[in-house]
């Protein structure tokens, strides 16, 4: 008789995939990239706070938050505060890195992006849906990106009060204090975030006792593998604004991040997955059999 592997076991163990080493980023432009991001998303924190949920009503944009509509169809949310806070974000970044070229999601790209050294990839509101409603699942998010990843990632997590931060070869910080994932042999007991679940992803989690958390914002899904909340998140459908910051702090938290083909990345397009290195062979699998 043949006997099946297990839905959690993997068949042909995966070497954990190493990235080539990024490039160096001269020390005063990665300070100063840091500070001036940090206090972008302090700025940021406070308008979403003060204004997330506000005078929120059911049914068509006239009767959602002032100045909220909808892009593509009605859960594609965009708000006065997902515009104000990318002009300021523009603005300010525009002043203190005047060659530098910003893409963000209500603005598009600067001109000259394409073949720029660095750009700045800004969401005012990752989560927008959550934000509307006055679900306290929300970020702000801001990168500052090269041809090899994340040079600096921000997060605002606004309903925690918490700012967290990373830069190229300094590590992790939440509110100041260095963040590092632990080591794990095993997914069970954990918590895999994801944006969209399909039902042999539920399957092989729950034949591994690991749970799968669909909570509407992709910054803060990735930052919970970097915070060491969640074991690995894995994401189908983004775009670079979503998770360029979030990956900064995986990557400096010591997170592995691959692509669809098991590569590793530090910034994939078309699906990714971030993992704690020990369970990234078992939830890979769980992710390709699920298409």
């Amino acid at each position: 008789m043949t006997v099946l592997p297990h839905p959690s076991t993997p068949v042909h163990p995966m070497p954990v995939p190493r990235m080539s080493a990024p490039p160096p980023v001269e020390p005063g432009l990665l300070s100063r990239a840091l500070e001036v991001a940090g206090r972008l998303a302090n700025d940021a924190a406070e308008v979403i706070i003060a204004t997330a949920g506000r005078d929120r009503r059911c049914g068509e944009p006239e009767n959602g938050p002032p100045g909220a509509e909808y892009k593509a169809n009605p859960f594609d949310w965009v708000t006065d505060t997902d515009r104000t806070l990318e002009r300021h974000t523009r603005r300010v970044l525009a002043a203190e890195f005047p060659g530098i070229p910003v893409v963000g999601e209500e603005y598009g790209a600067d001109p000259g992006v394409a073949g720029a050294e660095y750009r700045w990839v800004v969401d005012p509101v990752d989560g927008t849906a959550n934000y509307v409603a006055g679900l306290p699942w929300c970020a702000y998010s801001l990168a500052l990106v090269d041809s090899s990843g994340p040079v600096v990632g921000v997060i605002a997590d606004p309903n925690r009060a918490q700012i967290y931060a990373a830069a190229r070869g300094r590590g992790v910080r939440s509110n100041g204090v260095p963040v590092r994932i632990a080591p794990r042999t095993s997914p069970s007991g954990g918590l895999v975030c994801a944006e969209q679940v399909t039902e042999p992803l539920l399957r092989r989690a729950a034949a591994a006792h690991t749970g799968i958390r669909v909570l509407g914002s992709a910054a803060l899904a990735v930052a919970q593998v970097a915070l060491g909340h969640a074991v690995a998140a894995v994401l189908d459908s983004y775009h670079e604004w979503d998770v360029a910051g979030a990956l900064g702090l995986a990557l400096e938290a010591g997170a592995v991040v691959v692509d669809r083909d098991g590569r590793a990345n530090p910034l994939p397009a078309g699906g990714l997955l971030v993992a704690v290195p020990g369970v990234l062979d078992e939830v890979f699998g769980w992710w390709r059999a699920s298409g």
